[in-house]
């Protein structure tokens, strides 16, 4: 019986000792995963260093301050919500009607500021089948005159690539500049979870990023990006690709989105 009760606890200290080792070959191994925990949460904050590289906030955690609704007075807060520091664009099916059965007007949410030159970083979140996007170079002047309050300009595409119910094109996946260039080798985090998108736009040479790399490239005036804007659906819209003071926009699409950490850079040529 002491022989047994003996035995039993060597096991027990075995186990135990097996499951410490686990976690903790698995805390030194798997830095991906570590990385996936710190983005757990919300901080709309600037660490010392961005400061001193001239980031600046574009949202801070609490308010809309800074942002405003494009084409329309006041932005529709059953669409638009602050919720614990992150934005979330609540999906067209979870909206309550109004009295006549109708939907409450949606809008496209944009920066109040405008931008030439710049660097912007955002951390997003699709839902499942979901489709969203950020877009920039925008003229709401542009957008409004063809009677929309969703914005005409350059977007980087967020969808969720793999449950999205219709066939994607290499003109539609996550971080391509929608309809125009294609995504390459882009591996977004499944929905539901973040991912961390970022845009540079200088001169005429613009970049879409995803979780540290580069995903598309493209240079506006050349004969190649012409080519491939008289092919796209834009091509009815002249001024579509002039570069020019523009907004920053996160679309209002049918599906659920979120954003946090959205800040920018203002680049000097």
């Amino acid at each position: 019986m002491l022989k047994f009760i003996h035995f039993a606890g060597m096991k027990k200290s075995a186990l135990i000792f097996s499951v410490i080792s686990l976690f903790f070959f698995y805390g030194c191994f798997h830095p991906t995963e570590k990385k996936r925990a710190s983005r757990a949460g919300p901080a709309s904050t600037l660490t010392k260093q961005e400061k001193e590289q001239g980031w600046q906030l574009l949202f801070d955690g609490q308010s809309f301050k800074g942002w405003k609704a494009l084409g329309m007075d006041s932005i529709p807060s059953a669409y638009w919500r602050i919720e614990n520091g992150v934005i979330h664009k609540v999906a067209r099916k979870k909206v309550k009607p109004l009295p006549g059965g109708n939907l409450p007007q949606s809008c496209d949410l944009m920066t109040a500021d405008t931008f030439l030159d710049f660097e912007v970083a955002f951390d997003w979140k699709i839902s499942p089948a979901g489709n969203s996007g950020v877009k920039y170079n925008v003229s709401e002047g542009m957008s409004v005159q063809h009677g929309s309050t969703h914005a005409l300009g350059f977007e980087y595409q967020i969808i969720d690539n793999i449950n999205y119910p219709q066939k994607l094109g290499p003109l539609q996946h996550t971080a391509c500049l929608y309809a125009l260039v294609p995504a390459r080798g882009a591996l977004p985090h499944p929905a539901g979870e973040w991912n961390t998108g970022r845009i540079v736009f200088q001169g005429n040479h613009g970049e879409h990023w995803l979780n540290g790399k580069k995903i598309t490239e493209y240079e506006l005036g050349t004969p190649h990006f012409d080519s491939l804007f008289q092919k796209s659906k834009f091509h009815i819209h002249p001024d579509f690709p002039v570069k020019r003071y523009g907004h920053i926009v996160l679309q209002d699409h049918a599906d659920d989105v979120w954003f946090r950490n959205i800040k920018i850079k203002i680049l000097n040529k």
